[in-house]
């Protein structure tokens, strides 16, 4: 198994993403680990010994991706036993050659405390008020309602829509309590146009719930199959755009979301 070593003087998300973008065209297994804040030498230096330690124990040189605007912290890491991966700078200069404007690197201003930080901030208060059907009232505000059976992956949709996107969504589970003569409840009646609906393989929601209630009328196979056919027939009789969760990670949903339902990333 290789180590692959994901570091910055930030948040490392940078180098997270577009490691793990890299190393998920190899089928090789690796074990990751990120650094992020390394802005002093004496963390530098404690990651090192980490990065080493990963090659004396497996004899492969770990895999470095790092993001770094100190050059001096950045020449401590690079002097370890990995092999080192430089996003920043492979694309600077060429973008600063285009631009005609020289580069001014300055610490986290990725993440910095801009307008669209606040949005996503409000998107994710908004979500996590507004899950799993506990209020309605708050729907005019939502930019998507997500909708379906327990257990279908709802929640963290709307988080990842929320944190990445800075999408308000909302969340509405349909129950067992609802299959008699399944139709949209009223609250959601009114905001049909925002509705997005998730389903999934009756084998895996079978094993889902299972795992949450063994033994339960709510994880019998009998009561999933049951669920999954009222609920896709509301979706096809009302309308309502669906996606299967089954083998989408959450961050596929959200993207097919983003692009089925014509949502806008929210910014300044």
């Amino acid at each position: 198994m290789r180590t692959a070593f994901y570091i910055s003087d930030g948040t490392a998300l940078t180098s997270e993403t577009f490691g793990h973008a890299i190393l998920s065209l190899f089928p090789v297994e690796f074990q990751h680990k990120t650094f992020p804040f390394i802005d002093e030498a004496e963390k530098a230096l404690r990651a090192v010994e980490e990065i080493n330690a990963a090659y004396a124990e497996n004899g492969e040189r770990p895999l470095i991706f790092h993001t770094f605007v100190d050059p001096s912290i950045k020449k401590i890491i690079t002097q370890s036993e990995g092999v080192c991966y430089d996003f920043l700078d492979h694309y600077v200069a060429p973008v600063q050659a285009e631009l005609g404007v020289a580069a001014q690197p300055k610490t986290n201003r990725t993440h910095g405390l801009n307008q669209d930080y606040n949005f996503r901030i409000d998107a994710i208060n908004y979500t996590l008020e507004n899950d799993d059907g506990v209020t309605t009232r708050n729907y005019a505000e939502a930019d998507i309602i997500l909708i379906g059976a327990s257990r279908t992956g709802k929640t963290p949709t709307c988080i990842y829509l929320a944190l990445q996107y800075g999408i308000k969504a909302a969340n509405y589970p349909l129950t067992e309590e609802d299959m008699d003569n399944l139709e949209l409840p009223y609250d959601l009646k009114m905001h049909r146009h925002k509705l997005f609906g998730l389903t999934i393989d009756v084998d895996r929601l079978q094993s889902i719930r299972e795992a949450r209630r063994a033994g339960s009328r709510y994880s019998s196979l009998e009561q999933c199959q049951f669920e999954i056919n009222e609920i896709e027939g509301l979706y096809r009789r009302e309308a309502i755009p669906f996606l299967n969760s089954t083998h989408a990670s959450v961050e596929e949903l959200a993207a097919k979301i983003m692009t089925a339902a014509r949502l806008k990333r929210h910014r300044y």
